[in-house]
């Protein structure tokens, strides 16, 4: 990602948009992630007309793939750019809507348990990179926001950061750039390594919700291996996000006494600002799934309804990945994202399988 796409992707969260200037790029992303199931119905169906076994390559997976080739083969006009950038939007209207799926007492049981995986997972990410960018000679506050964008939920962890610590629009380019290179990368190292290990579902969508950065990467790569996998991806990857306030705010404090930063006099209200409120809305139709609220049919109606937010959001991870940009950014920063990511999705995937006995994965 260039500086001025990073510039655009900070823009994108405070410049008011017309709903028409939606529109263009919402129905793209509707045309590629419908495109993606249809390719994935119409290859299971030829195979079983013709009584053959080929493999079942979920509609993620198209949808992605059609989204990488538009965007770096053909290019997207700026008409469609304003929409296309709504698929964070979706990406969180299907977490709160895939509420609907989980009874409270497994989210509390799980939300505990990652929370304790979360908590390890945060203090390996922040001291490795914090290391790995001070042995790589990269500038402190590019170090930060890679040990902030690693450690919490990607790209959105680094714009909320931007601001914060008064991190500059190269910087944010480069950690931006980084991160979406490994995410992308995730997406079909994760599945591969999950299956050759033979993890369960819950398992392996807890690691993906904890070893990949980016939500949508993150759902992505769950619901790559198994629906079910999905499910547990989103609910450690939640866990993981409801911490940005907390050390958003540590990092605005530290750079603050260091006099690079503005002071931040209303903590509270800071908190309140980060906090992504998803996370209440997911809780809040998993509570009234779990006390009857909704019908064995609505249930069904809303999980539906979360596979289409889903489908418009992973037609738009593809076509926000530009590869040729990222070609054009500095080695070092992907270098010390690259080492940091590994390690941390390696230790991340050890503490799963070590516990999986014990936590019953």
């Amino acid at each position: 990602m260039s500086q001025g796409a990073a510039q655009q992707a900070v823009r994108v969260e405070v410049r008011p948009t017309g709903f028409l200037e939606l529109i263009p790029g919402v129905l793209l992303l509707g045309v590629i992630g419908f495109a993606g199931k249809v390719t994935e119905q119409s290859i299971a169906a030829y195979g079983a007309s013709h009584h053959i076994a080929l493999p079942n390559i979920e509609y993620v997976l198209w949808a992605i793939l059609y989204g990488l080739l538009i965007s770096n083969v053909v290019g997207i006009p700026g008409v469609f750019r304003p929409g296309v950038a709504t698929y964070e939007f979706w990406l969180k209207a299907g977490i709160v809507l895939l509420g609907a799926r989980f009874v409270l007492g497994d989210v509390l049981k799980l939300g505990g348990m990652s929370l304790v995986l979360v908590a390890i997972e945060l203090g390996i990410s922040i001291a490795l990179m914090t290391w790995l960018g001070k042995r790589f000679q990269l500038t402190p506050k590019l170090t930060s926001l890679l040990a902030i964008g690693s450690s919490i939920c990607g790209v959105s962890a680094i714009i909320a950061a931007r601001g914060a610590i008064d991190a500059e629009d190269e910087e944010v380019s480069y950690a931006i750039a980084a991160i979406l290179t490994l995410g992308a990368f995730s997406l079909f190292a994760f599945p591969l390594i999950g299956h050759a290990l033979g993890m369960s579902d819950r398992a392996y969508g807890l690691w993906a919700g904890l070893g990949v950065d980016n939500t949508a990467e993150a759902t992505a790569a769950g619901a790559l291996f198994s629906d079910a996998a999905g499910k547990f991806a989103v609910l450690a990857k939640t866990a993981r996000n409801a911490t940005i306030g907390f050390v958003v705010l540590a990092y605005a404090i530290y750079w603050a006494r260091k006099s690079q930063a503005r002071h931040i006099a209303r903590k509270g209200a800071f908190l309140w600002n980060k906090f992504p409120k998803f996370v209440l809305g997911f809780l809040l139709i998993s509570g009234l799934a779990t006390i009857g609220f909704f019908s064995k049919a609505q249930i069904g109606s809303l999980a539906n309804l979360s596979r289409w937010a889903f489908l418009l959001t992973f037609a738009g991870v593809g076509l926000q990945t530009d590869l040729r940009a990222m070609r054009r950014q500095g080695l070092r920063p992907f270098v010390v994202g690259a080492i940091g990511e590994f390690a941390i999705a390696g230790l991340t995937l050890g503490l799963i399988l070590a516990g999986a006995s014990v936590l019953h994965l």
